[in-house]
């Protein structure tokens, strides 16, 4: 099973990235759009700006912490690809 990293950015006027990791993207985009998701994704609109394949759950999460926590990797992909 292949597990994904994904950058999302709100569709609203105020920018707001959010990081995470699921195995199914499209579900997951679903789940964030409908105020299903994570709880800081609820109340907004989504798209997807950024997505990175894994082999395996743990890879994916290592990627997760390390793009959540470093702001100039998560600003670098976020100018990249928006």
């Amino acid at each position: 099973m292949n597990y994904y990293v994904y950058m999302l950015k709100s569709k609203g006027y105020k920018s707001v990235t959010y990081v995470g990791y699921t195995n199914n993207m499209n579900n997951r985009l679903k789940l964030h759009n409908t105020g299903k998701g994570a709880k800081f994704t609820r109340g907004r609109k989504w798209k997807i700006i950024y997505k990175e394949e894994f082999k395996s759950k743990k890879e994916a999460i290592l990627r997760e912490y390390y793009i959540k926590h470093n702001t100039t990797e998560r600003n670098k992909i976020k100018k990249k690809y928006s």
